[in-house]
């Protein structure tokens, strides 16, 4: 993209010495000391007639039966183009889309990606068009190239950026490649960043840091991920990471590490046990000690890298962690399981630490060969992910979205709120917040149907919940029922948790400003500020006035219809836990020989028990009538009473008492004693009540009881 470069040689501190002790176990993809050298070779630097060929032979070495033909046309055409264009270092602008070529490729991408790459620059550069590589290459490539191309400044201004990324982002919703070339190229510009600006290297090392940092990672391209860090570290704190490069050599000289002789003794312990495995010490990158450092203070020996034990297959990674767990001493703590419960960026491994009689602590890694191939390359090492439909028989009226296997939550998620952000600011800093989540849950979603999966950030509320999966329409919310218990919807939720959604029926219902101290989604805070915006009144939902308690003599009787085993006792149904037959029920006499009545599980019961009240029995008489204390969750609405009032005499209940509490956030509690002729038609008025409109829970009454 950009022509920023600089002679590596400018920056010889960016690369350290190799260790001689730790080459032989080192797996991380060296693609810094591969750009150029596999590059360039011995050839002058105004020529490069087998530059093509070192990407031809790293690809082959992933996909052996691969054409070379296409890549050859491909690097004609680039080459030819961009003829005569320099980068600010002095090179041949074709070095730039030829190591990008040559990352991809030595991270096995396909050919179709290395293609795309090749010619990633022609249209936004030089004189070839989107239409001219549609028609030597075809559609696949065409939509990649045109995914990665930048918008000019010409047309817009500040926001070129901003909605040069956000295009990419809706590219790569329907191809991930697209960003496979984004990353590739940004890692290549960051190498040969030098030549510029210190103001400018700051600039793009923090889009970098808050971008394309977070985007390699959530697309599991570790490989970039880390260089990218290390990069961006360099420019941004030169100090600190001059401080953990000379810890690095230093730690290095003294030639004292004691993970290649505990990998031996790996090794040993494995083959002993018959498990085929390759016993590697993976040294830690800049950043990584750098972050180690923060969290252990002084740094011990081990620390500076990790022990990588690749197997055949599953299987075995289980029984490899099963014996290094016998021969040595586990550190019970440091255990993660990531090939049951993957990472959401398609990471797979088993993470341990065991202590040697030594003392010594070492983490391990373990994993099958092809997940350590997808822990490296990410998305790139599933390869197309695209595979070849038949054409249907008619064509569909409509342009449907390409079904794409490897889209995570976090990418639908974007692509969703992407389209209400208001303007390219807005997007800019709310995708930058998206990004720095760096962990995600998975709830499950109802209305009454079957749940739904929504994946959210680490640290969503209910508000998030809400607006997943409703948009617009969650404006209208009061609440939600999470795992079945009502909660206020700034609660956070866990993974597994299961939201209930529960809206208001009045239309005019909104949310409050409140709303966006809990809100953790741009989705969530793009809907909600855009409301708050175009209603600044407020919700016009009208408040139901506070009711004094009504108090209704009943035309049947009152008496109580249970009797306790006490002579000349008078009986007193307790207001509590509001017994009726045939609940399960105990007493307790009170002031003036009065025996009170409770349900066995009233909380009442326990209270006085402890302080020493002895409980009388009671049963119920044979008479079917009981008086029952019922509470009624409702939304505000107009006419609310008397619909409940409606529901409650057509069950045939009288009212002995009812209470309406001032109205809170939208909700009413409605509080009703209630006479019943039998007992048993207590379930059926309780589904009545919740049938009426607005009424979203009824319950016995629980008032919190004295001793």
């Amino acid at each position: 993209m950009s022509a920023e470069a600089t002679n590596p040689d400018a920056c010889p501190e960016q690369r350290p010495a190799p260790t001689p002790g730790r080459r032989r176990g080192r797996t991380r993809l060296d693609l810094r000391r591969l750009g150029r050298a596999a590059l360039l070779g011995p050839a002058s630097r105004d020529r490069l007639p087998d530059a093509i060929g070192h990407v031809v032979d790293a690809h082959r070495a992933h996909h052996p039966e691969a054409d070379p033909g296409v890549l050859h046309r491909a690097y004609v055409l680039a080459e030819s183009s961009h003829r005569g264009q320099m980068r600010k270092s002095g090179e041949p602008y074709i070095t730039h889309p030829l190591a990008v070529t040559l990352i991809l490729a030595q991270l096995g991408a396909e050919t179709t990606t290395l293609t795309a790459s090749l010619l990633h620059d022609t249209v936004e550069d030089t004189e070839v068009t989107l239409d001219q590589v549609r028609t030597e290459f075809g559609e696949e490539v065409c939509f990649l190239v045109d995914g990665v191309t930048k918008l000019e400044k010409v047309d817009y201004g500040a926001a070129a950026e901003p909605e040069t990324f956000r295009k990419m982002l809706v590219a790569t919703g329907n191809d991930v490649r697209v960003m496979s070339i984004k990353l590739a190229d940004r890692l290549h510009n960051m190498r040969t960043l030098g030549v510029m600006r210190p103001e400018k290297q700051a600039r793009i090392a923090r889009v970098t840091r808050d971008v394309l940092i977070p985007l390699a990672e959530r697309l599991g391209v570790q490989a970039l991920k880390t260089e990218l860090e290390d990069l961006v570290f360099q420019i941004l704190h030169p100090e600190e990471c001059a401080r953990i490069r000379s810890l690095i050599a230093t730690h290095t000289a003294d030639g004292a590490d004691p993970l290649p002789t505990i990998a031996e003794a790996f090794r040993a312990a494995l083959k002993e046990a018959g498990i085929p495995a390759d016993v590697q010490v993976r040294p830690r990158h800049t950043v990584s000690v750098h972050r180690i450092s923060h969290k252990r203070g002084t740094l011990r020996g081990p620390d500076f890298g990790r022990l990588l034990v690749l197997v055949g297959e599953d299987a075995d990674c289980y029984g490899a962690l099963g014996e290094l767990h016998t021969c040595f001493t586990p550190v019970i703590s440091e255990f993660k399981d990531f090939i049951a419960v993957p990472k959401f960026n398609l990471y797979q491994s088993l993470h341990t630490a065991v202590a040697t009689p030594a003392g010594e602590v070492a983490e391990v890694l373990i994993r099958t060969r092809q997940m350590h191939r997808v822990a490296e390359a990410g998305v790139i090492a599933l390869g197309n992910p695209y595979p070849a439909v038949p054409e249907p028989a008619e064509p569909s009226g409509a342009a449907e979205e390409r079904a794409d296997p490897t889209r995570p939550g976090w990418l639908s998620r974007l692509l969703d709120w992407q389209q209400s952000a208001p303007d390219p600011d807005t997007f800019w800093s709310s995708l930058r917040e998206e990004l720095a989540q760096d962990r995600e849950i998975t709830v499950f979603c109802s209305d009454g149907g079957a749940p739904r999966a929504v994946s959210l950030p680490a640290g969503a509320s209910c508000v998030d919940a809400v607006y997943a999966q409703y948009g617009e329409a969650a404006h209208a919310c009061i609440g939600a029922r999470i795992n079945g218990r009502l909660a206020a919807l700034g609660t956070l939720l866990v993974d597994g948790d299961t939201v209930h959604p529960l809206l208001a029926q009045d239309a005019s219902a909104g949310p409050s400003p409140e709303w966006l101290d809990h809100a953790r989604t741009p989705a969530a805070r793009i809907a909600i500020s855009g409301w708050l915006r175009a209603h600044p009144g407020g919700s016009q939902v009208q408040p139901v006035a506070p009711r004094a308690p009504l108090a209704v003599t009943s035309a049947r009787g009152t008496g109580v219809n249970a009797v306790a085993e006490l002579p000349d006792a008078t009986v007193r149904l307790a207001g509590c836990c509001t017994p009726v037959p045939p609940d399960r029920v105990t007493g307790f006499v009170v002031r003036g020989g009065v025996v009170t009545v409770h349900r066995v599980q009233c909380a009442a019961v326990e209270q006085m028990s402890s302080v020493g009240r002895t409980p009388v029995t009671v049963h119920w008489r044979a008479t079917a009538d009981c008086r029952v204390t019922l509470v009624a969750e409702s939304f505000g609405r107009p006419h609310l009473l008397a619909d409940l009032t409606e529901a409650i005499s057509r069950q045939g209940a009288d009212i002995v008492a009812a209470t309406v509490d001032p109205p809170t956030a939208q909700r009413v509690r409605h509080t009703y004693t209630l006479q019943l002729p039998d007992a048993t038609g207590l379930p059926a008025l309780m589904r009545a009540m919740r049938e009426v409109a607005g009424v979203y829970d009824v319950s016995r009454a629980q008032q919190p009881a004295t001793a």
